[in-house]
């Protein structure tokens, strides 16, 4: 019986003979000097938007924190447990990081869960209902529109909540403070999975738009 399943022992394997060959030499200076990233990304955890793969990054490029529908809370330095703002801390604080990108997706389960009329908790936490009540006021307004499809909630909602997360960011005075000086630098982004489209917020308006790639 093995101890890992078998499709992951076999991707190992292919990565043993492949990349790590081909880039040994910059994983034994990544294990000798640390990690550097220049850039931290916020992506949803869903397994069909892996940032590394979207931007073509290799080993230590990116410092990616994944949560459900990328969502970053507001500054509340309390006894609880905040792993996004433990990440969040690390790599501004520890790590020095540029920039950092939220990255939402299209067809978000987290996304659509919030819009849902069926509030039915999946445990008896309910921890994903109480994660996704971080945008709920923007979840109740697109949600009374009667002149969008449901698809096109969804959308907007997608990047509505980027700008949320954005905002959530500015809170916390390590992330307000660098940014001020220069020093760090705010992004929002859009994946579309079905076209692999990668749309980017306008700093100034808002609005997302397609990069132009040469």
């Amino acid at each position: 019986m093995s101890h890992l399943p078998e499709h992951l022992l076999n991707g190992y394997r292919s990565f043993m003979q492949g990349r790590y060959t081909a880039e040994s030499g910059r994983y034994a200076s990544l294990a000798r000097e640390g990690q550097h990233p220049e850039t931290m990304i916020v992506a949803c955890c869903d397994s069909r938007s892996a940032p590394e793969t979207i931007f073509d990054c290799g080993p230590g490029e990116l410092f990616v924190l994944r949560n459900v529908a990328n969502l970053v809370p507001p500054y509340e330095p309390d006894n609880e447990f905040h792993s996004t703002s433990a990440a969040l801390e690390f790599a501004v604080q520890s790590l020095k990081v540029k920039n950092i990108v939220v990255m939402g997706h299209g067809r978000c389960g987290g996304i659509k869960a919030a819009l849902s009329s069926d509030n039915t908790p999946l445990s008896p936490g309910d921890f994903i209902g109480k994660w996704m009540s971080l945008i709920a006021p923007a979840a109740e307004a697109v949600s009374a529109s009667t002149l969008m499809t449901s698809s096109e909630r969804q959308t907007a909602l997608e990047r509505i909540s980027i700008r949320y997360s954005l905002a959530n960011l500015r809170t916390f005075p390590c992330v307000s403070i660098l940014e001020g000086k220069g020093r760090l630098n705010l992004y929002g982004a859009w994946f579309d999975i079905s076209t692999g489209e990668l749309w980017v917020m306008n700093k100034d308006t808002g609005d997302f738009e397609r990069p132009e790639l040469g």
